[in-house]
């Protein structure tokens, strides 16, 4: 599957896909501890498919958080100027929005 060029924040904060804002991946994490963060949320994501009772899901999702958190793509935000996580949230109803009406169509086709 090839990545979809979604739309990114002028910030490098979050980019957007299915309507809505997604955290980005800490850009201070180093390269070794970034590719051993995603090879864990991969994992993590494949027990999530393969649990075979409500107890192993549970383990899997925990992991699956746990990687999200480590990427700082879940948890307090790692930009420190006190800008709020507005995560979820779809761009016009953030403080993206300008940017985000200012976008072309076809930009904001592929965050749709």
């Amino acid at each position: 599957m090839s990545r979809k060029d979604y739309p990114e924040t002028p910030d490098g904060r979050y980019f957007v896909a299915k309507g809505r804002m997604w955290r980005k991946t800490d850009p201070r994490l180093g390269d070794s501890e970034r590719r051993a963060a995603v090879k864990a949320l991969m994992q993590a994501r494949r027990g999530v498919g393969q649990a075979a009772g409500d107890g192993d899901e549970r383990a899997a999702r925990d992991a699956v958080d746990a990687a999200k958190r480590r990427l700082g793509e879940r948890g307090p935000v790692w930009w420190d100027d006190g800008a709020p996580d507005e995560g979820g949230k779809h761009p016009s109803n953030t403080s993206y929005a300008e940017w985000w009406d200012g976008l072309d169509p076809a930009a904001r086709e592929r965050g749709s």
